[in-house]
């Protein structure tokens, strides 16, 4: 069992990145937006009903995959680094597969914000997310994102969580997926 969590700031190609690895492995790709983009149907973001729905599915998911014959799922969000509760939420999610003796991947990816402002509107990112297809909103949340929040780890940071950083500016989603086979030999 393996369990590759995908961290970064929005439209860093999280899902892509995802997409493009889970062809070239058996691992299943489960992002962030798959629970978000359910539960916008019933409850706006950030709603009591909204964030908790959005976490029962999640770690169902999570205890069903890692009890399961699989060979390991990919998982993707933003995770800020100054906030203890995202690093307790990365823990819970990496303690469910340590349960089941998971190697556990930790991936960061980081691309600049005029390429992410690119991301943001390719036709692939607005399909599977719906709630991004206001471009003009989405990249207002994004330069919030951007002024509020610490989206990239520093190098020293998270030594005991080992995370594999990887600026993808410059890098197709199958060059960075390959990568990160190479480096935890996939």
């Amino acid at each position: 069992m393996k369990l590759v969590i995908i961290i970064g700031p929005p439209a860093v190609g999280k899902m892509t990145v995802g997409r493009a690895l889970e062809k070239i492995t058996d691992l299943k790709l489960f992002h962030n937006h798959m629970s978000i983009e359910l539960v916008l149907n019933f409850f706006p973001y950030d709603s009591p009903g909204f964030t908790q729905l959005v976490d029962d599915i999640r770690f169902s998911v999570f205890r069903e995959v890692a009890k399961s014959d699989l060979e390991g799922l990919i998982f993707t969000l933003v995770w800020d680094f100054d906030c203890k509760e995202d690093e307790e939420f990365v823990d819970e999610i990496i303690a469910v597969f340590q349960e089941q003796q998971a190697q556990i991947c930790l991936v960061e990816l980081r691309a600049d914000l005029e390429e992410r402002l690119v991301r943001n509107r390719h036709q692939d990112r607005l399909a599977a997310k719906p709630s991004k297809r206001d471009v003009g909103r989405s990249e207002q949340v994004m330069l919030y994102y951007e002024r509020e929040y610490r989206m990239n780890s520093e190098e020293e940071e998270f030594e005991d969580k080992n995370i594999f950083r990887i600026d993808n500016t410059e890098l197709s989603p199958q060059e960075v997926a390959l990568q990160i086979i190479a480096h935890f030999n996939l």
